[in-house]
């Protein structure tokens, strides 16, 4: 239990001491992250979550490592998905682009604590409930379908409900006040748009774990490495925004792609008493179905521009056309 402990300790310290270098090394000063930097920081973390995939390896054997792996790329491939909502969310706020990595920052070390007691208390109780598997299940199941149906649609950003409720709540700055997310004016404390983008981020990230999650207890059971492949996914995603933002529009087919992960791997937890996929097929299936869609739209969309319309569900939004023809009415 003690080996344990320290293992735990000793992964969150490394952890804490990237987002340290990050913040207060690479970007201690507000600038536009370019692209080739991203890429560069994307292929750092992967060579990170490789490296720890060799130390499971070692230490823990070859099928603990093929499970991190295997959580490794669904929590990576399904982190995809915020990307779309980053672009939509700072596109129709116009979130200035030296602005966007300090939003990003703070919303994924959220996503972490966030992910962290998820991770523990979806442990809990599974080992105490092992009926809850068949709940994740269907969770996952219905999550794919839903993904489905809302894959192409327009969310209405404007009306969205937390967005709403934070304007009618509390004092919004009209504009943005330097990369601040609080500001005081004659004693009282306003937010900024910065702030509103940050808590709009917060909440999807929080929707999707609810699916991401899940679906790594579908391959392990084993909270450290369901842990640690969300933790390695979630830590390149930056870098990884930076990197897709400007082509994004591109990746066409992709959320049909991860809509049929959730619905294979759903059936997966659903079939656990039945028949035990193995995790290599479960691997192959996820790699085949995400590699597929990003070939079909890469090909698809070649030599077409960025369109303006962002496409894409959005937590607490309604799909554009619904709210047009509310309008209307």
């Amino acid at each position: 239990m003690e080996h344990s402990v320290w293992l735990w300790v000793g992964f969150n310290a490394f952890v804490a001491l990237l987002l340290a270098f990050d913040l207060g090394v690479l970007h201690r000063k507000r600038r536009e992250i370019g692209v080739r930097e991203a890429l560069l920081l994307s292929g750092f973390y992967f060579a990170l979550a490789m490296g720890f995939s060799g130390l499971v390896l070692a230490y823990r054997g070859e099928q603990v490592a093929l499970d991190f792996l295997t959580g490794y790329l669904i929590e990576k491939s399904l982190s995809i998905d915020n990307i779309f909502v980053f672009v939509l969310v700072f596109t129709h706020f116009a979130v200035p682009p030296q602005y966007q990595h300090r939003v990003l920052f703070w919303g994924i070390l959220g996503a972490l604590a966030m992910r962290g007691t998820m991770i523990y208390f979806g442990a809990a109780l599974i080992a105490e409930f092992h009926w809850i598997l068949y709940g994740f299940g269907i969770l996952l199941v219905l999550s794919g379908i839903k993904m489905l149906i809302a894959a192409d649609a327009e969310p209405d950003v404007e009306n969205n409900r937390l967005v709403r409720f934070m304007r009618s709540r509390f004092r919004v700055t009209p504009g943005f006040e330097g990369d601040r997310f609080f500001v005081r004016r004659d004693g009282a404390l306003w937010i900024t748009p910065l702030f509103v983008v940050l808590a709009l981020i917060e909440l999807t990230d929080l929707v999707f774990a609810v699916d991401s999650i899940p679906a790594i207890f579908a391959i392990t059971t084993d909270p450290f490495i369901v842990y640690t492949s969300n933790v390695f996914a979630i830590l390149g995603l930056r870098a990884l925004y930076f990197a897709l933002a400007g082509i994004i529009h591109r990746f066409r087919y992709l959320k049909y792609g991860l809509s049929m992960v959730l619905i294979v791997i759903g059936a997966k937890m659903l079939l656990v008493d039945v028949y035990k996929v193995p995790t290599a097929a479960a691997l192959g299936i996820t790699a085949l179905l995400i590699g597929g869609s990003i070939v079909l739209s890469l090909v698809r969309t070649a030599g077409q521009p960025a369109t303006e319309r962002r496409r894409g569900w959005l937590p607490g939004s309604t799909a554009r056309r619904d709210a047009e023809a509310a309008d209307q009415k």
